[in-house]
């Protein structure tokens, strides 16, 4: 008997393979000479980078970023086995999970750790990224991750508008720069 596997995680409790690894274990111990194949799904948040890695036989890549609401936290991103290709997803940096639920504020919370994924990815030398949006704490429209990559958000005085969902409608003019986006890509 061939078992296929194929779950996606249980959100702020479970990844999807370590979710399979339990679904395989109970299988096993039920039928032991059934073939059990883990193909961990996901979604696009938590848990992406995990079965993206896993399929393309990559690694993980640790370092700490800014953290949704401003503490420094330890993050990850997916590199794939051939080094080409990030797998980033915006709930390792970003993440309500990474806020207790008596400090989340998306008016303070900000996307600029899943920017330093991405400029940290990018100096590398990976050629694409995908970025998973799913499980973020922000509502800041991205912001925060193009200020980590060098755009600057100003007020009506010329001056930084800061960081979070709030300081988004305070923007007055924006002087994006693309410091780090060739040779990388990112899909449409």
């Amino acid at each position: 008997m061939k078992i296929i596997i194929a779950p996606d995680s249980f959100k702020e409790s479970v990844s999807a393979s370590r979710c399979a690894q339990a679904i395989k274990a109970g299988f096993v111990s039920i039928f032991p000479q059934a073939e059990c194949v883990c193909l961990p799904i996901a979604d696009g948040g938590e848990g992406t980078v995990e079965a993206m890695v896993e399929a393309t036989d990559g690694k993980m890549v640790m370092l700490p970023v800014m953290g949704p609401m401003g503490d420094f936290v330890g993050a990850f991103y997916g590199l794939s086995g051939d080094g080409q290709t990030a797998f980033i997803e915006m709930a390792a940096a970003s993440g309500l999970m990474l806020v207790p639920a008596g400090e989340r504020n998306p008016l303070r919370a900000t996307s600029y750790g899943t920017g330093e994924l991405i400029r940290h990815a990018l100096d590398a030398g990976v050629r694409h990224i995908i970025l998973g949006i799913g499980g973020s704490a922000t509502v800041d429209g991205g912001m925060g991750m193009a200020q980590a990559l060098g755009a600057r958000f100003l007020d009506e005085r010329g001056e930084s508008v800061g960081l979070g969902g709030g300081a988004f409608t305070a923007v007055g003019k924006n002087r994006p720069k693309r410091p780090r986006s060739a040779p990388s890509r990112l899909p449409d």
